[in-house]
């Protein structure tokens, strides 16, 4: 597929990455869908143990065959396994390079770079053809964390770039997660050091869902409301106050949204995208937001 440039602003820009302070130019191959905003990273170690893959491909493909993006960074090990988990499932996953998107790394993933680009997309901040740089990781991993609405981790030592992707998850106003690990492992020490700093301990699916505001469970297959329209947001959630604020006729720019309901970007841009979701909201071009009549009429 022919390689597209988005810039913070485009309607097609992801719009929890574009809350996030500095959002980066986006070089994309492959496509960006509404629907990638109820996505979950899953990043870990490069040396991953047998252990550590097998439950990165499971909890990858029971999420993605629920209807959630898997976001990870195509790196050996655990991010290997859980694009393919993803993939094994029939569901979608973005992978984000420290690379050039036209340059794939590390190469031995030729084949599944070419799978993600078919059934999600590769991206990258990084001009095409510039190289994986260790400078490059730090920058990629926050924007890993900005994608998503929480990071798991999967097997870490005390110092690992999946431990980065989570700290700036964390500063990101993202749910963290980690699976647990032997405690004999220095493949699992950072993972385990996550749970005892109070990160959610992963032992399935549900545990990652079950983090999630309202509005995404019920967007999650298997985890839904019961059959009939969607109820209104609660008048105190996060969703309820952005969609007190939108109106009908009316576009207003997120950053207004932020300033009138004093709102941190992240939680302002989870709310509306739930809302989009939940077919209360809609977004303009330029990251402005509307409320939608039918629904409005009935809140």
């Amino acid at each position: 597929m022919p390689m597209i440039e988005i810039l913070p602003g485009d309607v097609r820009y992801p719009v929890l990455l574009g809350a996030i302070p500095s959002p980066p130019r986006l070089y994309v191959r492959g496509s960006l869908e509404d629907e990638d905003a109820l996505a979950i990273a899953i990043v870990g170690s490069r040396h991953a143990t047998p252990y550590g893959v097998g439950v990165a491909e499971q909890l990858a493909a029971e999420l993605a065959a629920r209807g959630v993006t898997i976001v990870s960074g195509l790196a050996r090990g655990i991010d290997t396994a859980a694009h393919r988990g993803a993939l094994a499932a029939s569901g979608r996953t973005l992978a984000v390079l420290g690379c050039g998107v036209d340059v794939v790394y590390p190469p031995e993933n030729v084949d599944l770079a070419r799978s993600i680009e078919t059934h999600g997309a590769l991206l990258s901040q990084f001009a095409p053809g510039l190289p994986a740089l260790a400078g490059h990781f730090p920058a990629r991993n926050r924007t890993i964390a900005g994608l998503v609405l929480g990071v798991v981790v999967v097997e870490a030592a005390e110092r690992s770039g999946a431990l980065i992707t989570a700290g700036f998850a964390g500063d990101l106003g993202r749910e963290t997660f980690a699976i647990p690990g032997r405690i004999t492992s220095a493949t699992s020490a950072g993972a385990n050091r996550l749970i005892q700093d109070g990160a959610k301990l992963v032992t399935c699916w549900q545990d990652v869902v079950s983090e999630l505001p309202d509005q995404w469970r019920r967007a999650v297959r298997g985890m839904s409301a019961p059959m009939g329209a969607p109820s209104t947001p609660e008048k105190e959630s996060d969703e309820g106050k952005m969609l007190a604020l939108l109106a009908v006729d009316e576009p207003q720019h997120i950053e207004q949204l932020i300033t009138h309901g004093g709102f941190d970007p992240a939680r302002a841009a989870t709310a509306l995208v739930a809302l989009e979701l939940g077919g209360w909201a809609r977004q303009l071009t330029g990251q402005r937001w509307v409320s939608v009549t039918t629904r409005a009429g009935r809140a």
